[in-house]
C-alpha cells in the first residue's frame, strides 16, 4: 500500500462525498499533530481493497482507524472483520433515505 504514510490513525470513507464530513475530523488530528492516512475505500465496491488495508495496517504503523459510511455502513464492520486494531465507526447521513438513521444502526 503505497499511500499508507506511517501515521498512527486512518480515516476512511467510504465515498469521496464523505469527505467534507470528515474534514473536520482530519483537521483536528492535524492540530494534534498527527498527518493522518486518508483513504476511499468501500466494503462493496473494492472489498479486496478494504480486507487487504485492514490487514496490513498494524504493520504499515496504524494503531487505530476511523471508518466512516453512510447507508448500509458496512465499512467499519469490514475493517473489524480483518483487524484486530480499533475502529471507530462514523455514520454518514446518506443523500436519500432516513436522515443517517439507517447507517447510526447498521454502525452500532
Amino acid at each position: 500500500m503505497p499511500d499508507v504514510k506511517n501515521s498512527p490513525v486512518a480515516i476512511l470513507m467510504g465515498s469521496d462525498s464523505d469527505l467534507p464530513t470528515m474534514e473536520s475530523c482530519i483537521k483536528q488530528l492535524r492540530n494534534f499533530g498527527i498527518d493522518p492516512t486518508v483513504r476511499v475505500i468501500s466494503a462493496h465496491r473494492t472489498p479486496d481493497i478494504a480486507a487487504d488495508f485492514a490487514k496490513n495496517a498494524s504493520a504499515n504503523g496504524i494503531k487505530i482507524i476511523i471508518a466512516a459510511a453512510g447507508m448500509a455502513a458496512h465499512l467499519a464492520g469490514a475493517m473489524a472483520a480483518s483487524s484486530q486494531l480499533p475502529i471507530i465507526g462514523v455514520p454518514m447521513q446518506a443523500k436519500e433515505g432516513p436522515c443517517g438513521l439507517d447507517a447510526l444502526l447498521s454502525t452500532v
